[in-house]
């Protein structure tokens, strides 16, 4: 095995000897000459091309056969280069209009797929982020139907993501390709992140890519924050609820030097109105502060291909949550009145470098370094729950060609470290996670009608053991404007029983863990295979623009850690091999009615049971069925001023229930929850570039769940029971806000 990890670390090596003409190809504008992205590169009289990236680098294989290099752009000049060996161009493209100025206007879609991918990744756009009060990451996905968003239980206030069929312990959730929510932040670590912060979020469904790590089973969701040297210099965002929620988020971006920006970021939000809209005398929501701090740097040397990033964040969270005549200085400890506090600090810092060789631009050298510090102090009741989290990751890459650009690659290593201390109760559960790895991805585009990327990594874990991750993609067009898509993987990762499952807590039931000797909880890693079908096809109707596609994916578990509440009394953890699967179909439509007015609708159908140990039974709480549809509409920009208006519905189908028949009968529940439907909107007014208002409405219809606590009269009796959330708890939900900003200068 060992030699394997050396042979993948040092076949790089071997691939350096390539001829390559590359360059840089620029255009002339303002009186400067600047990068030119998107033009043609190509040797004449053949099919071997490339095409400029965004800082206008190219590179191409070269040959003796061929002399002449053709460098075309739409509206420029195009030019025939004679090269006679390889060496590196700077051309400039002259431009062909016969007017003084030309302006071109080209809009581009806010969520998208793209046709020439192997991975199904949908791109998410900081213009998305904008149709909803998207407050944090975890509210960020509210008008995409890809992933779904649910409340974990009644009295917490945190939401949970499911990805196909999944929850969000089986996504790869991570913050510029660094892991980010894991370990003790699964429950919370969404709410962590500011969607101001972020810049665009990348959605792969499926089996991810093997560079970045061993454990996405149902996909990966990266988010890229915004730059300092591109983000606005002054940005304000100011946004209250009517459910009591203040938020206030402020970028402050300077330029220090020729090379140097930074960038101070900070949020805060607080609810401190106490909300009891079904009078069940527990709060709707929990009382909340939090602070939330970034300071990120940006080092830039475009001439050397040199580029840098340093992140430092803080974080203080903290909740109140429980019944409303709770008062923490008082009841903790006691029965007088159920509640408890959820205190979070976690301090981290990260970076990331990237190389890209001058003479080479096809080459380049990343390296990612990363440590966090989280810390939850908490109870529930009269349960206590204490978590600290150290982890570490480093990450260092090389990407290049085999021949020529057609064949790509990526290979390197990376070294993880976790070390666990928790508190359940009186129990104490402590570890560490170490693990060292080799990663090597191959890439290849026909430039034409087919790609394939596949990947494979080698892990050595102190736990785990050692072991294998391949990850494949494809994708093929038979015809225009159409991709076919395979994909397949395995994931294998620890099971953080308590972190995840923190709604436990918030109930009456006793823990049992099922200890069959594993290494984490006497648990078995949990290991599974994801295999996924796509198909996308572009459309015209009416002279206009649209897309429809098709995706089935199935995750097989080899092992999975079942986490059983069927018996009313407990929440029982244990490890069954084979026999759980979650199969997903999802059928998407978009379509562009008329100018600026978009329509996005589509329909999702699960199908996830869990192999228990009195049988295989449907996944709770995880709707079959589930119906989506957005519309937003701008009008156009008169004077700098315009409107936007979004509106999203949602429907879910009927829910299974987990078993209450060992309740009172008064206490137990149907089988299955009701089917309900969401409706939310959102006004935007733009008075110009630098300032807007926006308002909206969350569940518009006001559709609730009356009832979401089991026995709330009596919290500390048997019955108690926080978990069967299917729906919204507080209601239809008001809000209004206003962003400011002060662009960026841009400078050439």
């Amino acid at each position: 095995m060992k030699y394997i990890q050396l042979l993948i670390v040092l076949m790089p090596l071997w691939l350096f000897s390539q001829e390559k003409v590359g360059g840089i190809i620029l255009e002339v504008y303002d009186g400067k000459e600047v990068p030119l992205s998107g033009a043609n590169v190509f040797w004449l009289d053949s099919q071997i091309g490339a095409v400029t990236d965004f800082k206008g680098l190219f590179e191409i294989p070269y040959s003796a056969e061929y002399d002449k290099l053709v460098v075309s752009f739409v509206g420029y000049k195009t030019d025939t280069i004679t090269v006679t060996k390889p060496r590196n161009l700077r051309h400039v493209l002259t431009s062909t209009a016969s007017l003084d100025e030309v302006t071109i206007r080209s809009r581009k879609k806010a969520s998208s797929r793209s046709l020439l991918q192997a991975q199904n990744v949908i791109n998410v756009s900081s213009a998305e982020l904008l149709k909803a009060a998207c407050c944090n990451l975890s509210e960020s996905f509210e008008t995409n139907p890809s992933i779904d968003v649910n409340f974990a239980d009644a009295v917490t206030g945190s939401k949970q993501i499911r990805m196909l069929g999944l929850t969000t312990p089986y996504t790869l959730i991570t913050t510029e390709n660094i892991p980010t929510i894991r370990g003790a932040s699964q429950a919370f670590g969404l709410s962590f992140i500011p969607g101001t912060w972020v810049e665009s979020i990348q959605i792969t469904k499926g089996a991810g890519s093997a560079v970045n790590g061993f454990e996405s089973i149902a996909g990966q969701i990266n988010a890229e924050l915004v730059k300092p040297s591109t983000d606005d210099r002054l940005f304000v965002n100011a946004y209250g609820a009517l459910g009591g929620r203040l938020e206030l988020n402020t970028h402050i971006n300077t330029k220090v030097s020729e090379k140097w920006d930074t960038g101070l970021y900070v949020h805060g939000n607080r609810r401190d109105v106490k909300n009891d809209r079904n009078d069940d005398g527990f709060l709707d929501n929990p009382l909340t502060e939090q602070i939330n701090l970034m300071n990120r740097w940006q080092y830039t040397d475009a001439e050397k291909g040199f580029v840098a990033f340093i992140n430092l964040n803080y974080l203080k969270d903290d909740k109140i949550i429980g019944q409303t005549a709770f008062d923490p200085d008082v009841d903790r400890g006691t029965t007088n009145n159920w509640g408890g506090e959820i205190d979070t600090e976690r301090f981290g810092a990260n970076v990331k470098m990237g190389y890209v060789f001058p003479d080479a631009p096809y080459q380049s050298l990343g390296l990612q370094v990363a440590y966090s510090n989280h810390e939850q102090d908490s109870y529930f009741g009269l349960r206590d729950y204490t978590i600290k989290h150290q982890s570490g990751y480093a990450r260092a890459s090389f990407n290049s060609i085999i021949s020529d650009s057609r064949h790509t690659f990526k290979s390197g290593l990376t070294a993880t470290y976790d070390d666990y201390q928790e508190l359940v109760e009186t129990s104490e559960y402590d570890r560490t996670e170490q693990s060292v790895g080799a990663f090597f991805e191959y890439a290849f585009d026909d430039l034409e009608n087919f790609t394939m990327t596949a990947g494979l990594r080698l892990d050595t874990h102190n736990l785990l053991g050692t072991f294998a991750t391949p990850r494949f993609h494809a994708r093929y067009t038979p015809w225009e404007k159409a991709a076919f898509r395979v994909s397949a993987g395995r994931g294998k990762r620890s099971a953080n029983i308590f972190a995840e499952n923190q709604s436990l807590f918030s109930s009456s039931r006793t823990i049992f863990i099922n200890d069959t000797g594993g290494d984490i909880y006497g648990l078995d890693p949990e290991i599974a295979w994801n295999y996924g079908l796509s198909f996308m096809q572009g459309f015209k109707l009416f002279d206009r623009k649209g897309d429809v596609t098709l995706d089935y994916f199935r995750t097989d578990f080899q092992n999975q850690v079942v986490v059983d509440w069927e018996d009313v009394n407990q929440v029982r953890f244990y490890n069954l091999e084979n026999g759980s699967t979650a199969n997903s179909f999802q059928a998407e439509l978009s379509y562009n009615v008329f100018e600026q007015f978009d329509l996005r609708t589509a329909y999702k159908f699960y199908d996830v049971s869990t192999d228990y140990v009195g049988g295989t039974l449907e996944k709770p709480l995880t709707p079959n069925h589930r119906i989506f549809a957005n519309v937003a509409y701008a009008t156009p920009i008169k004077n700098n001023s315009q409107w936007k208006f979004d509106m999203t519905y949602n429907w879910l189908s009927t829910q299974r229930f987990p078993s209450t028949v060992g309740n009172d009968v008064e206490y137990q529940l149907t089988e299955r929850a009701p089917s309900f439907a969401t409706l939310n909107a959102q006004v935007t007014k733009v008075f110009s570039p630098r300032f807007e208002i926006y308002a909206g409405a969350e569940n518009i219809t006001n559709v609730r769940q009356d009832n979401p606590i089991i026995d709330a009269e009596n919290p500390f009796g048997s019955n108690f029971d926080t978990t069967f959330v299917y729906g919204h708890v507080f209601g239809s939900n008001y809000y209004a806000g206003l962003r400011y900003k002060i662009p960026v200068k841009t400078e050439y």
